[in-house]
């Protein structure tokens, strides 16, 4: 390798002068809490999932909004079961090959977590890790509640496929009956609308991805009954940290009930919000509900309304480097994701890589030899039955084999919009040194 060495980091956050100058007019504002630029954010986000545009003017909409900011996607997780009513004696799908917050959130609800294994080798045309729909079928009893579903990287999940398993098992299922505060009552009456084992996506990649779903095509946010999306720093879109729960319509129930309940959970269920106390004579307040503290702030939000103005042209630029990445490793034989087809366009996230014929071990030399040459990579992700806190649940990697056979030789390319065309082939001249087994430079 003959190119003169590069340091190549992993994922560092694309943030223009736009953000930066939002940030600093929030701050200038007085109102740096939850206030009208996190309403904005809500109302703008959800316009870009019903239509995959990011450039309506929602400054005057004053509807209630199907999605909620909050402080990280892991309180969106959680919250979206809590509204759902999940608690304990409830068992929750979740598979096994995720970052721990996918599970964590039911487990913090009291739920049971059921961990499913993916498809062998991911699935057959995107080579995402995803579940097994036939081992997903056969863990469903009458305690499922929630099948979580991941869109890891950015490829969005089969949801037709999920939604058929859920109603084939609606026999099964019983929904909550319990109206002993405003949350329980609210749950129970979504658990009887729906009428069956809820799907809640973990979207925490995949903000402006999309699937064919019964002939139309339709935006992660609108695919399944309740949504969780990150914002974290190495995310597409960031407000640094940060999240956002999201829901489709449910028959009998206002939008505005759920988003209300969403207020009170986030905001320690006191009834109204700093925005709402500013009103003349309104101070008076109630706690509802001995609940949360997981508000998304106005200096998070402006850093989201400038990012959302050029996020079209992030994932536009994701996508061009992907092709040449998809080029070097076809070349090299090194299976890859695939993150668009006719049925599907992903939020081009994550660049998975798995190496032929190699394991756990070789796979770290690998990132070793990488990050010799000043190209950092990762592993997406480590299957949640080998850490520790899941086998002290009593979870065994032997039990999901072909999570561990993906895991064992996988490697994650460092993929994001601060990498110039340069950088990009430096990368690609990196793999190739690597597998050619000559790391000199």
């Amino acid at each position: 390798m003959n190119t003169k060495k590069r340091n190549i980091p992993f994922s560092p956050p694309d943030l223009s002068e736009a953000e930066m100058n939002e940030v600093i007019a929030a701050m200038k504002s007085g109102w740096i809490t939850t206030g009208p630029r996190t309403k904005l954010l809500e109302r703008r986000l959800e316009a870009y999932m019903f239509t995959g545009r990011t450039d309506i003017d929602c400054t005057n909409d004053t509807h209630t909004p199907r999605c909620v900011c909050l402080n990280s996607a892991t309180a969106a997780e959680e919250l979206n079961l809590r509204i759902l009513g999940i608690g304990p004696g409830d068992e929750v799908i979740v598979p096994a090959y995720t970052y721990t917050a996918s599970a964590s959130a039911a487990i913090h609800c009291g739920a049971t977590v059921v961990f499913a294994d993916i498809v062998k080798d991911g699935d057959p045309i995107t080579h995402m890790p995803e579940m097994d729909y036939e081992k997903l079928e056969s863990l469903i009893n009458e305690k499922t509640k929630v099948i979580v579903t991941v869109d890891l990287g950015g490829i969005v999940c089969d949801y037709e496929k999920i939604y058929a398993i859920a109603e084939k098992k609606k026999a099964l299922f019983t929904p909550l009956s319990n109206d002993s505060d405003p949350l329980l009552a609210l749950a129970s009456r979504i658990q009887k609308s729906i009428g069956r084992i809820a799907v809640v996506a973990d979207c925490a990649h995949s903000l402006g991805a999309s699937r064919v779903f019964r002939g139309e095509r339709k935006y992660c946010g609108t695919l399944a009954d309740f949504t969780s999306f990150s914002f974290h720093a190495v995310k597409n879109f960031t407000t640094a940290e940060g999240g956002a729960s999201a829901w489709n319509p449910i028959e009998g129930i206002d939008d505005s009930e759920i988003y209300h309940m969403y207020q009170l959970l986030s905001l320690h269920g006191q009834s109204k919000d700093a925005l709402a106390k500013t009103k003349i004579g309104a101070w008076e307040y109630d706690i509802v509900g001995p609940w949360y503290k997981c508000n998304m702030t106005d200096i998070m939000a402006a850093m989201g309304l400038r990012q959302l103005d050029r996020y079209k042209g992030l994932l536009a630029r994701r996508a061009e480097i992907m092709k040449k990445y998809d080029e070097t490793c076809e070349m090299l034989g090194i299976s890859h994701l695939i993150h668009h087809t006719d049925d599907m366009d992903s939020s081009n996230h994550l660049y998975l890589i798995r190496i032929p014929g190699i394991h756990e071990e070789q796979r770290n030399a690998f990132i070793t030899s990488m990050a010799e040459l000043g190209v950092s990579t990762n592993v997406h992700y480590k299957p949640l039955p080998m850490m520790s806190a899941y086998k002290a649940l009593g979870w065994d990697i032997k039990d999901f084999p072909n999570a561990y056979d993906y895991y064992r030789n996988l490697i994650t390319l460092p993929l994001h919009t601060l990498l110039t065309d340069e950088d990009v082939e430096y990368v690609c001249e990196a793999l190739k040194t690597v597998m050619q087994g000559d790391r000199s430079c």
